[in-house]
């Protein structure tokens, strides 16, 4: 039986000159010749950046949103949850010619207004709390391998410096093939697991219908 996994991941691309975070994880991507899934943050988008994310996504990746500014957006009125959204989606459809179809509240943090403006599948994921400096990459690669079951979304992030995830994904990656994963982007994830992402209330951590996690209840 077929068994899939999604590397997907917050917060790029990089802006800050010299950091290649997001590039030296598809370094890592193509080495294993795996996909992955990339959330990206609007504003950080620049002239400079754009091309690690046309090579993304020519190495099969999906690109989606991750807000225009990362702010907190269960706060937020209607409008500004639409501009919110809907600046970043211009701002990827520019550049992939692609509108995104799945979208990561920034922290997670969700509102029911946000749901009735925002009308694509919202994505959480299984995390190793890897934007916090004092988890090492040993850390991570035990979180990463403990939460990996058919279906799951892994939660990652790309933001700048993040050197511990790469080195948690070198290890992982190639012994997750050894037991027999196989690596999709996001929308290849649910096609293959069967489910529709299309469900009210959904917040999705793993592509199972039968998981009650997947269900926000605020």
């Amino acid at each position: 039986m077929s068994k899939y996994l999604c590397m997907s991941f917050d917060d790029g691309p990089n802006n800050i000159p010299g950091d290649n975070t997001m590039n030296d994880m598809l370094d890592i991507m193509e080495k294993y010749k795996v996909p992955a899934s990339f959330f990206l943050i609007g504003q950080k988008i620049t002239e400079e950046n754009k091309k690690v994310i046309r090579r993304a996504v020519e190495m099969g990746c999906d690109i989606q949103n991750h807000s225009w500014t990362h702010s907190f957006m269960a706060q937020m009125s209607a409008e500004e949850i639409r501009d919110e959204y809907k600046k970043c989606d211009d701002a990827i459809i520019e550049i992939t010619g692609k509108r995104p179809t799945f979208f990561r509240p920034p922290y997670i943090n969700l509102s029911q207004t946000m749901y009735d403006n925002i009308n694509v599948p919202f994505i959480c994921g299984c995390g190793c709390n890897d934007w916090e400096a004092d988890k090492d990459a040993d850390f991570r690669y035990e979180h990463i391998m403990q939460a990996a079951q058919n279906g799951t979304i892994f939660l990652l992030h790309v933001m700048e410096g993040n050197k511990a995830t790469l080195d948690a994904l070198e290890r992982a990656i190639p012994e997750l093939l050894a037991q027999g994963y196989e690596f999709v982007n996001l929308p290849d994830l649910f096609e293959k697991c069967g489910v529709n992402p299309k469900k009210e209330k959904a917040l999705w951590y793993v592509a199972n219908n039968n998981k009650d996690e997947n269900i926000w209840r605020g």
